[in-house]
């Protein structure tokens, strides 16, 4: 993993050691260094309660950092490998993506994940009881049927504990947007066929190269100074990807970055932020593009390259009448056409001078490459909201609308008999 930056600044003085001391309360630090023996024993576990290779389907009930993760990481690898078992995600309650993902399962053969770290999450904990009545419905067993993934303790814990079930914990100083190299997204990945050792290695890499003054340190450095002390100014950032199989990786992202950094200064009652935007090319060159090149100055773009596609279908040579002039593309590499389309964009964007860009090439797409970007994120979102003086690890603003939730739900309640439900 590559990173190029094309702006300069000086690192903010004090800003390592910060991050230094962190590790010791924020959990997430320590995620590339676990054991996974706990994971080989629950899959070692799980296939003496199942018929591992009779399961064709597995799918998360989860939202939000629960989710995001593993569909990611899912996501980017199904574009280079054949997996045996298929990824679902139930994240929503629009009943008619419930009814969709539903559709798409073999379900007497398919095991559930349930994730949520408070174990009360309102849009998991419905969606699981939907499920559970379908099941119960069709007279399906549910033994060792789901896997809980929740808080040590959580109220979650003691429902799965009612029937056969299994059951992970997530650390308790880890956060759930921050918790995809936890149990909450290495377990069903490692259901799935994902080499999880090897993700942790990738993520274990760029650990070792931030904290102990590797190629990463004073790049990750700079740019989290740059956003930070230009955060009223350039205050979106755009993750422009040249990759569709990275269109994931974008949406967790935005959630990481908007959650994290979107608060109140500390002791303070004035409100910053930095907007994520995730774009995938080429596509959103014909969209998006025009906004960042000819729209206002306040938007920093990352381009996220991947060097070597392993993937070398060609444009046919063949010439089509009236449209001989596009000749020009015959016999080149899709691979090599998307990297000229995003070298064209990043010198596109370089010609204007004003719009500040810094480019991330992975080698190629696999575990260990994926798990270096999770972590660099993770990593650069910590270092901004230590500079702007945020919380990075809470989100008041998420609490705040889940509480007027639960008065309208226990409102919504005291009308069922009136309204005949």
């Amino acid at each position: 993993m590559k990173n190029s930056l094309y702006f300069n600044i000086k690192v903010e003085e004090g800003i390592f050691e910060k991050i230094i001391a962190e590790q010791n309360t924020i959990g997430y630090y320590a995620l590339p260094d676990q054991e996974i023996s706990y994971l080989e024993d629950y899959l070692a576990d799980f296939k003496s309660k199942n018929d591992y290779d009779a399961i064709k389907d597995i799918a998360i009930i989860g939202i939000g950092g629960s989710s995001l993760g593993p569909k990611a990481i899912f996501r980017a690898l199904q574009g280079i490998r054949d997996f045996d078992k298929r990824l679902h995600l139930f994240e929503s309650t629009d009943p008619a993506s419930i009814r969709s993902t539903l559709n798409k399962l073999d379900i007497k053969n398919t095991h559930f994940f349930v994730i949520s770290k408070s174990g009360t999450t309102i849009e998991t904990i419905s969606v699981y009881k939907y499920v559970l009545s379908l099941l119960k419905a069709k007279d399906i067993s549910l033994d060792y049927r789901f896997t809980f993934v929740t808080d040590d303790g959580s109220k979650l814990e003691a429902h799965a504990k009612t029937f056969n079930s299994f059951v992970l914990h997530i650390p308790v100083n880890v956060g759930g947007r921050f918790s995809v190299l936890s149990a909450a997204g290495l377990a069903p990945l490692l259901l799935v066929g994902v080499d999880i050792q090897r993700l942790l290695d990738g993520a274990k890499a760029i650990k070792k190269s931030f904290f102990e003054d590797g190629y990463i340190k004073e790049t990750i450095l700079k740019k989290a100074t740059y956003y930070a002390k230009n955060s009223m100014h350039y205050n979106i950032n755009t993750l422009f990807a040249y990759s569709e199989s990275l269109d994931s990786f974008t949406d967790w992202y935005v959630q990481l970055w908007g959650e994290s950094l979107g608060k109140k200064q500390k002791q303070s009652s004035i409100n910053v932020g930095l907007t994520p935007v995730g774009l995938i090319g080429p596509k959103d060159q014909h969209s998006f593009l025009q906004l960042i090149v000819e729209g206002l100055r306040d938007k920093s773009v990352t381009v996220l390259k991947i060097e070597n596609f392993d993937d070398k279908i060609k444009i046919p040579a063949i010439t089509l009448k009236e449209l001989e002039g596009l000749d020009l593309m015959n016999g080149i590499a899709f691979c090599d056409l998307i990297n000229l389309q995003a070298d064209s964009t990043i010198e596109a964007l370089l010609d204007k001078k004003d719009i500040p860009i810094d480019t991330i090439t992975l080698q190629h797409i696999d575990e260990e490459n994926i798990g270096k970007l999770i972590f660099y994120y993770e990593l650069l979102t910590s270092l901004v909201g230590q500079m702007m003086n945020v919380n990075t690890y809470d989100q008041p603003g998420v609490e705040s609308g889940k509480k007027i939730l639960e008065g309208k739900l226990i409102e919504e309640k005291k009308t069922f008999p009136k309204k005949g439900k």
